[in-house]
């Protein structure tokens, strides 16, 4: 029992407190308007996306995520519009934020488009130090009272230049360093006090046609957070006859994983991953799953002639 404490405890103020914050996601680039808001409405249609994310699978406490969101272009202007929720939950924090974006887009040559963006969220953050942590010490002062819906609000902004077969962006979805503590707690409580820092995100991707009926996306996602090592993603996906998708991944120094999705029908996806952790953890957990769903409403003048791979 002390070693599963010993284990959330650091699991919980490892990733809260010092290391990286903002939800994680193996399949990025399917749900690239969570990290840049310039990302909505770039796919010409109404696009609705839902994903469960369950990192450590076996590890008490490990993270769960779970993620809805919409975006649109505005009829035939220029902006796009999107809503999205996220909740993560881990050890004892649950925070849910929900956020608001909106893009503008020029057209930079015959090719190319560029998207500006801003992000307003807000969130809610609870963390049950009571009956989560002081059961393994209830002498410990540290664990008397919880954080209990503490609100914060923050802005973001992206930018993200893409054509038809590549893209690269650049975005912070949260410019404020926020802090959440409990105002019962005495002066000083570093137990009741969770930093949020600044996230930067990169990414990049570039569509090959290798043949009429494959083709192959490689493409990176990095992601810089102060007190945290720099992580690299790298990704490489198939897609067969526009209808089936599988890939593999790399985490830098941390995972391996594998990924396939299926176009149902010009307006149904749905892919899944499996993560296989490299590091020291992967003694204590069987590896993460990530399951997501899109569907895209298309208007009557719309047609699709392939499906977009990003």
């Amino acid at each position: 029992m002390k070693e599963k404490f010993t284990g959330l405890f650091l699991l919980f103020f490892t990733v809260i407190g010092y290391a990286q914050q903002d939800s994680q996601y193996t399949q990025y680039m399917y749900n690239t308007i969570n990290i840049n808001p310039a990302y909505a409405g770039s796919r010409e249609a109404m696009s609705i996306f839902v994903l469960h994310r369950a990192q450590w699978v076996g590890l008490d406490g490990a993270p769960v995520t779970n993620t809805v969101s919409l975006h649109t272009p505005i009829n035939n202007s220029d902006v796009g519009l999107g809503i999205s929720i996220v909740n993560d939950k881990i050890g004892p924090s649950d925070e849910s934020t929900i956020s608001a974006d909106f893009s503008y887009t020029i057209p930079t040559s015959e090719t190319f488009k560029l998207s500006f963006g801003l992000k307003a969220s807000a969130s809610l953050l609870n963390i049950d130090f009571i009956n989560k942590l002081s059961k393994y010490d209830l002498n410990d002062y540290q664990f008397e009272t919880n954080i209990d819906n503490k609100f914060s609000p923050n802005i973001g902004a992206g930018v993200y230049l893409h054509s038809e077969s590549s893209y690269i962006g650049l975005s912070v979805p949260n410019f404020l360093e926020t802090k959440h503590f409990d105002r019962y707690a005495s002066r000083g409580a570093n137990s009741h006090v969770a930093a949020e820092k600044m996230h930067y995100y990169l990414i990049a991707g570039h569509v090959f046609d290798l043949s009429s009926e494959v083709k192959f996306k490689p493409s990176v996602l990095t992601k810089l957070v102060q007190g945290a090592p720099l992580q690299v993603d790298l990704s490489g996906n198939f897609l067969i006859n526009d209808k089936v998708m599988a890939g593999v991944a790399y985490r830098w120094s941390a995972a391996l994983s594998a990924m396939v999705g299926f176009q149902v029908n010009d307006s149904w996806f749905i892919g899944y991953s499996y993560d296989l952790e490299t590091t020291r953890l992967e003694n204590y957990n069987s590896g993460s799953h990530e399951i997501f769903l899109r569907y895209e409403l298309f208007n009557r003048y719309d047609k699709m002639v392939s499906p977009r791979f990003f």
